[in-house]
């Protein structure tokens, strides 16, 4: 339950919306959204598949990284915990520097239609992505697999929902660049962030 304010700010929740948010500008699954959206009509079926591929694959995401993180209390002292985290933040922060790259729609799956060739497309792009390693990040982190996948799902539509009405003339006019920056602002501040608590 979140107290205040100043609480949301600092949950999971909020925390993972931001992380996956910002993670997605010009990801492959967002370029992923934007190859679909030209091909289908149906635009409410890919959102609809974007939120149910999003909640199952960080789902799990999330649930494994709650296990990990246990078993690195385990296997760990808290003090090297924490390093492992914040290096694993700091080190997210570079990937997100580097652009992805689209791999092309699979044709074999447009066939379905626009909600079963988003589901499977986008489960598909989704693994070993920037956001699922985020995703096992935050919930190793914060311990709450549930905020964290409703988090990082609500990141999921704010990045993809816009390209889905919006498409290639909003994402020429986002400075990708910068948004990586950011980013990878954020990512190496919440690496600083666990050093510090």
């Amino acid at each position: 339950m979140i107290d205040s304010p100043d609480s949301l700010f600092s949950s999971a929740f909020f925390s993972s919306a931001v992380a996956v948010t910002l993670a997605e500008m010009g990801d492959k699954t967002q370029l992923l959204t934007l190859f679909l959206t030209l091909k289908f009509r149906n635009k409410w079926a890919i959102v609809l598949a974007i939120v149910l591929a999003t909640l199952v694959n960080h789902g799990l995401s999330a649930w494994f990284g709650v296990w990990l993180g246990d078993r690195l209390e385990l296997w760990l002292s808290d003090g090297w915990i924490d390093w492992l985290l914040a290096g694993s933040f700091m080190a997210m922060g570079l990937w997100v520097l580097i652009p992805d790259k689209d791999d092309g729609g699979e044709s074999r799956f447009l066939a379905f239609g626009a909600f079963f060739a988003t589901l499977v497309l986008f489960s598909l792009a989704e693994l070993g992505d920037k956001t699922q390693i985020a995703t096992v990040l935050l919930a190793a982190e914060w311990q709450q697999p549930m905020l964290v996948t409703l988090g990082t799902t609500l990141g999921m539509l704010i990045a993809n929902v816009p390209v889905i009405w919006f498409g290639q003339a909003l994402l020429q006019r986002i400075p990708l660049d910068r948004v990586r920056y950011v980013t990878s602002l954020c990512f190496f501040a919440g690496g600083v962030w666990i050093l510090l608590m």
